[in-house]
């Protein structure tokens, strides 16, 4: 089916367009859902980005103009939006979920041996650097990441990510008067 034909058939209501765009381009925004959504999100969240897109053509596609772009094109857009979007939700579920985790359990940075005060410091402290600093620290001394995972997942290089390690180590230093130390 050419391009023409699909979008007549689109804005037509005819199942068999969408069918066809279906088999042109999925392997295509599989690629860009996974590209996004690579080192956070599961399968299932690769293909529901993927089906959003289609959903998202057959019920706009009475604005559909081949002047304007191909489906192909907005479809890749589509998809590209929709596991952006999927990405920030799930880092912001995540973000919420260390929180509990350093509070509930101590591990790592928050060694068992400490008592409640210096845990409950330590935390406040590490809220109070900041994004990314925040999500890094946690990711490098809790989840014991390597910078470079840590950049491939922040879409930072691993200089930028040991430099703001080095960093926010200092200004929890001075936060916490010296009272921890880093093992890094």
């Amino acid at each position: 089916m050419t391009e023409k034909q699909m979008i007549a058939g689109l804005k037509a209501g005819d199942e068999r367009a969408l069918d066809a765009a279906i088999l042109s381009y999925s392997r295509l925004l599989w690629s860009i859902a996974r590209a996004v959504l690579h080192n956070v999100g599961t399968t299932q969240d690769m293909e529901e980005s993927v089906a959003d897109a289609f959903i998202q053509l057959w019920k706009n596609s009475g604005s559909l103009n081949e002047m304007r772009g191909s489906v192909k094109t907005w479809l890749c857009v589509a998809v590209k939006s929709r596991a952006i979007d999927r990405y920030r939700k799930i880092i912001r579920n995540n973000e919420v979920g260390l929180e509990e985790q350093i509070t509930s359990c101590g591990v790592g940075l928050l060694d068992q041996t400490m008592d409640a005060v210096l845990q409950r410091e330590l935390l406040a402290a590490i809220q109070a650097i900041g994004e990314p600093d925040r999500e890094i620290i946690l990711r490098r001394f809790y989840y014991q990441q390597k910078p470079k995972e840590i950049s491939i997942a922040l879409d930072l290089s691993i200089r930028q990510v040991e430099n703001r390690i080095y960093r926010a180590k200092q200004r929890l230093r001075e936060q916490l008067d010296g009272g921890i130390a880093c093992n890094e």
